[in-house]
């Protein structure tokens, strides 16, 4: 039992749980003082701070109906899991279509090597057992081997595809097995990586690993009809000589186990020549094979989650000019676009009140949906709707009724949104024009005013010598490139517009009306000259101007956006880019207002019952960059002694308590120990720099910026 006490206390004494402080902080002030150096930190704003606005306006009226904020906070939980589930969802399916492709090439190629490892030779059970080779042939142990070029900056985006491509090729009678980086290591060796091999096929891995267990697993009735694939995902991470070994090894016996590899190759497809042996090239039977670039998988998604209003969430002009920003300038991989997204959706459903009504466009019966919740809204909630900066137009009316018009109107207008965008979007991939770079101008809400964006058709002839590219932005520079497009193109340009817009009967009528017309002109007219502007793609290109002018209004333009509209971006630049250890450093100064005890509560002393690393970061704000250790230590130790000095107090007064005066050597040596502990602390986080040999008594002190 004993023993037990004692492990319970040594695993609570090495427990740091840095989040009781390290979280985010209340919003109030940094005490400044200009004879001491003091770290300038801005405060972040409260959790709703347009939602405690509204309430405090309301404080003292008297309201028939109570407005539950916990209730509230937990549709608006519910409602991000839901969204977001769906925009994964869509994100997962797009994905798993655009690989495709690549999936159905690969497993075609799987089974013509496997007829072609059936036809050299067929052995039987007893022969596969054998330890010998069956044939000696160089050409018979040469291994089929697929080297799939991804092309991607990092290996993040790679780990979904490998895993959906072993999904693939298990799901058609594949047997899979995995072999990472770290596994075919000098430190594994080869032995390592044959076991791990083993182990991932469902049999009894055996005290040595060889290539006779692998036959005899092989050669069970159920094992022997289907080819080994083995996937090694990141070529380029892996130790040649491991790696060369294993394939030689395991060419001694492709005519008994038809072992394949898939290997997956980020660079170049001539990077395995840099990493294999030459002897070990010459074992191996390539196919080259090429995933889709990552400008496709970007579109792609952009349209399914961001164009089309797949789950009710979308974005300002601010927030998507940053997460295109972010995306190409950060690491330009699919997974942090991701990434930032779903944070952006969290801090909308956490900043906005009214953000759980987004759910309702996933409804089938959007309109009873709301209008459900509108008759539930409390008198706050009907003035904080009203109170909203589109709608304030909205405020002389007093029925929910307005409120569900608004709400189908904008899901109304978000469609057709994305249906100009998309046809925009389809002219100008001709011009190799970005689907985001389209998107992250069309959700500008000047773009209504900004008439210098449309091109009007009397200047066409001043463009017609205009390099394409070279206009005010990138609408623009699709206007251009559409009225120079070849007939044969505009006719399937046109093509695409008529099924972006079948929600949209009359303009997609027009289009029917001049596709048939530029069908009819081809016919007797040649499609070579392009260079001047062709009257049927002007207009084109009229339409077009036309639909844009009517159609693509930014959702900022509509009333009643900010509920489906995340556009706080320096909320999300903070969490993004922000900088942590200023987070950190003001989150240890402030934590007793988290900690909402009255112990802790001192607006002039730093109180001795607080976390000991929070105690040490109010004190070294009396220093300046440098901190002495023995100083700070004393003042470290006069606070915990007078604390325990009052708990003692306290506790000598009970009659019931026996009277103990601990050992002082003990009480000194676990405050050291303590402040040692909390000083390491602050060492992790970044908020100090340890001492040097040529100053062993002091330490840094990191100061920050504002």
């Amino acid at each position: 039992m004993s023993a037990t006490v004692s492990d319970t206390l040594l695993t609570a004494a090495n427990n740091i749980q840095p989040f009781l402080v390290l979280h985010k902080a209340a919003a109030s002030s940094l005490p400044s003082s200009g004879s001491r150096l003091r770290i300038q930190t801005s405060q972040p704003s409260s959790t709703n701070p347009k939602l405690a606005k509204r309430c405090r306006d309301t404080t003292g009226e008297e309201h028939e109906d109570e407005w539950d904020l916990e209730q509230y906070e937990k549709l608006r939980l519910e409602a991000f899991h839901r969204t977001w589930s769906k925009i994964q969802s869509t994100i997962d399916e797009v994905l798993r279509g655009i690989n495709l492709k690549l999936f159905n090439q690969v497993l075609q190629w799987v089974k013509e090597s496997f007829a072609l490892v059936r036809a050299t030779g067929r052995p039987h059970h007893t022969e596969v057992q054998q330890s010998y080779p069956l044939l000696t042939d160089v050409i018979c142990k040469r291994i089929p081997t697929a080297f799939i070029l991804t092309k991607n900056a990092e290996f993040v985006d790679d780990i979904t595809t490998f895993r959906d491509l072993a999904g693939h090729l298990e799901s058609n009678g594949c047997h899979l097995a995995k072999l990472s980086a770290a596994e075919l290591s000098a430190k594994h060796g080869v032995g390592g990586c044959f076991r791990s091999l083993l182990r991932q096929l469902p049999s009894d891995v055996p005290d040595v690993a060889s290539v006779s267990a692998l036959a005899s697993w092989y050669c069970e009735a159920e094992n022997y009809g289907q080819p080994i694939i083995v996937i090694i995902d990141d070529l380029e991470q892996c130790s040649g000589d491991v790696l060369g070994e294993l394939v030689m090894m395991l060419s001694e016996c492709v005519i008994k186990v038809p072992i394949f590899f898939v290997m997956g190759i980020a660079t170049t497809l001539d990077a395995p020549t840099k990493i294999l042996s030459s002897e070990a090239l010459q074992r191996l039977e390539p196919c080259k094979l090429t995933l889709g670039s990552l400008s496709d998988r970007m579109n792609a998604l952009v349209e399914s989650i961001l164009v089309k209003p797949c789950s009710g969430f979308c974005i300002g002009h601010e927030v998507a000019m940053f997460l295109r920003d972010y995306f190409f300038r950060h690491d330009g991989t699919v997974t942090s676009f991701i990434s930032a997204l779903k944070l952006a959706c969290s801090k909308h459903f956490s900043l906005e009140p009214l953000s759980f009504l987004c759910i309702g466009m996933l409804e089938e019966d959007c309109e009873e949906f709301w209008r459900d919740k509108f008759k539930a809204f409390p008198q706050q909630m009907w003035k904080y709707a009203f109170g909203l900066p589109s709608c304030a137009s909205a405020n002389n009316s007093s029925s929910y009724s307005s409120n569900m018009v608004g709400l189908s109107k904008l899901l109304k207008l978000q469609k057709d949104w994305g249906s100009v965008l998309l046809c925009l979007y389809e002219a100008g991939r001709h011009d190799k024009v970005q689907l985001l770079d389209i998107f992250s101008e069309a959700v500008n809400p000047d773009l209504q005013t900004e008439n210098a964006l449309f091109v009007s058709k009397a200047t066409c002839e001043n463009l017609s010598g205009v390099k394409s590219g070279s206009g005010k932005g990138f609408i623009a520079q699709v206007m251009n490139t559409l009225r120079h497009l070849p007939v044969e193109t505009l006719l399937h340009v046109l093509e695409v517009w008529s099924n972006h817009l079948k929600g949209m009967s009359e303009i997609n009528n027009k289009v029917k009306e001049l596709q048939s017309t530029t069908k009819e002109k081809w016919t007797r007219r040649s499609t070579a000259s392009t260079g001047n502007c062709n009257p049927l793609n002007e207009k084109a290109a009229v339409l077009l101007q036309d639909v844009i002018r009517k159609y693509l209004v930014p959702v900022e333009c509509l009333p009643f956006h900010e509920i489906i509209c995340f556009k706080n971006v320096d909320v999300l630049q903070s969490a993004l880019i922000g900088n942590p250890r200023r987070m950190v450093q003001l989150d240890l100064l402030k934590s007793q207002s988290h900690l909402k005890c009255s112990c802790c509560r001192s607006a002039t002393a730093v109180s001795g019952s607080l976390h000991d690393t929070s105690i040490m970061c109010n004190l070294s704000q009396e220093y300046g960059e440098v901190i002495n250790l023995h100083d700070w230590y004393l003042t470290f130790e006069g606070i915990i002694n007078s604390t325990n000095s009052k708990a003692k107090r306290k506790c000598y007064s009970s009659p019931s308590k026996k009277k103990s005066k601990p050992s002082s050597l003990e009480a000194r040596a676990m405050i050291q120990a303590r402040f040692c502990r909390a000083v390491t602390e602050m060492q992790i986080t970044g908020l100090v720099r340890m001492p040097s040999k040529r100053r062993p008594d002091l330490v840094q002190r990191i100061a920050f910026g504002p």
